[in-house]
């Protein structure tokens, strides 16, 4: 068992990624702390861990909250002795698909202001135990749209730039203290689309192309990355196992491609 005895905090516990990501943390050994907006979703997660042996429980907070992160930790680690993994996977519903010149201020600052400070608060509420501990892995989530440049995810795609700035400077910090940082750049997900507000922001895309969200997705599949499909969530999940567990110890400051090989240069 990759992380057996481990204790992880998984900010978005209850969607499309972090559900993944908590159900096989928790198949791998780990009790997993779940935390969303949504009490009802977690609930369903939290369960279903539950009844295949493995150990959840769930706080309804927001990861915009700062107090309410802090406090969730300190309770976490009162509880449990510790914090080896802190996961953000939450979501930030955004606008894709405008031209630059449609676009707004708020167009462009929403997503990068609530990705970058979410990660920043969830990140900096388990360092603070974790640096104390001399051990811990802290995930942070990006896409592809950090490299790519095209028309219309001007926002997102800075956002996911930041998202993986952030995380190489963090993993500077936190080095010197045996805590690692990893950034786990996924794909678009196909099978996400129903769950996760990705779905709504595809679509709308694809609406303005004619086309579907599952269109548009095989089509990017198809002629932008090397393997000619997209990431599954299982995939994503498993290699965040991985890179979260002892046996990945020597990674940190890293950007892992999870991406199925998308090609963007």
């Amino acid at each position: 068992m990759l992380l057996k005895n481990k204790i992880a905090i998984i900010h978005g516990g209850a969607g499309s990624i972090g559900g993944a990501v908590a159900r096989v943390f928790a198949r791998e050994g780990a009790t997993v702390y779940l935390t969303g907006r949504t009490r009802s979703k977690l609930e369903v997660v939290a369960e279903d861990i539950r009844s295949r042996g493995g150990k959840a429980e769930l706080e309804q907070l927001d990861a915009l909250d700062e107090r309410a992160v802090q406090e969730h930790a300190d309770g976490v680690c009162q509880r449990s002795g510790r914090i080896d993994i802190e996961m953000n996977a939450i979501g930030v519903m955004h606008i894709q698909g405008k031209a630059f010149l449609d676009q707004s201020l708020d167009d462009l600052y929403t997503p990068v202001e609530g990705f970058v400070r979410s990660n920043f608060i969830t990140a900096q509420a388990a360092a603070r135990h974790m640096v104390k501990q001399r051990s811990g892995v802290i995930l942070t989530l990006s896409t592809p749209g950090s490299r790519m440049s095209a028309s219309g995810f001007l926002g997102y795609g800075v956002t996911c730039a930041a998202v993986e700035g952030f995380s190489r400077i963090l993993a500077g910090e936190l080095g010197m203290h045996e805590v690692r940082v990893v950034c786990l750049r996924s794909h678009a997900i196909p099978e996400a689309l129903p769950t996760s507000y990705a779905g709504e922001v595809f679509a709308l895309v694809a609406l303005q192309q004619g086309t579907t969200a599952e269109a548009m997705l095989a089509e990017s599949a198809r002629t932008g990355t090397l393997l000619g499909r997209l990431p599954t969530l299982n995939e994503v999940a498993e290699d965040a196992a991985f890179l979260a567990s002892d046996r990945a110890g020597a990674t940190t400051g890293a950007i892992a491609n999870l991406t199925s090989g998308a090609i963007v240069d």
